[in-house]
């Protein structure tokens, strides 16, 4: 089983059969995958710190989500506050014994791959705009960019901002590929 197979299975699979059924699309499947690529390389659960080794940054489970806080609006406390996603994160939360609460949540994100992936859905949901059709590449860029908020690439040079953007065009073919899209 490849490792684009194990996501999908036994994390995106399982989130989306727990949510509406409107949430379970080509177009969100394609972004959660290549979000997990890119923020976790699809293996770490929490966040590494480069140079640091063992120490652990502030992002939990594949899609390296923070908790946030209730006036910053990020991260599980945006996702619980935000009005088109708290109704569906507490059905997801009750669904995987996890009390509705951004410290549990944020305390599950590593141990619970279907409620990391369940988040992560909500949150591209609580995006004005319509999920990039399967394909575009810039427009899956650019959602990432709006609803992530990568601090790499926000803080990053020049040249470390390209190189995002380049792996996340290697991300994304490959999820393309995988979903016989590429």
């Amino acid at each position: 089983m490849t490792l684009l197979q194990k996501i999908t299975e036994g994390a995106i699979g399982p989130a989306l059969a727990l949510l509406p059924t409107t949430m379970d699309t080509s177009e969100a499947r394609v972004m959660l995958l290549a979000i997990c690529l890119q923020e976790s390389a699809g293996v770490h659960r929490f966040q590494v710190v480069q140079g640091r080794p063992g120490v652990r940054g502030p992002a939990r489970g594949l899609w390296q989500f923070e908790k946030g806080t209730r006036a910053s609006r990020g991260g599980v406390w945006g996702v619980y506050l935000h009005h088109a996603s708290r109704k569906p994160l507490e059905a997801l939360c009750a669904a995987r014994s996890v009390r509705f609460d951004p410290d549990a949540i944020y305390g599950a994100l590593e141990y619970d791959d279907a409620l990391a992936a369940g988040v992560a859905r909500l949150l591209l949901w609580t995006d004005p705009k319509a999920l990039p059709a399967v394909g575009d590449v810039e427009a899956a860029w650019a959602l990432y960019l709006r609803t992530w908020r990568p601090g790499a690439y926000t803080r990053g040079t020049e040249a470390q901002r390209a190189a995002l953007r380049s792996k996340w065009g290697s991300y994304y073919s490959q999820v393309l590929a995988f979903m016989g899209r590429g």
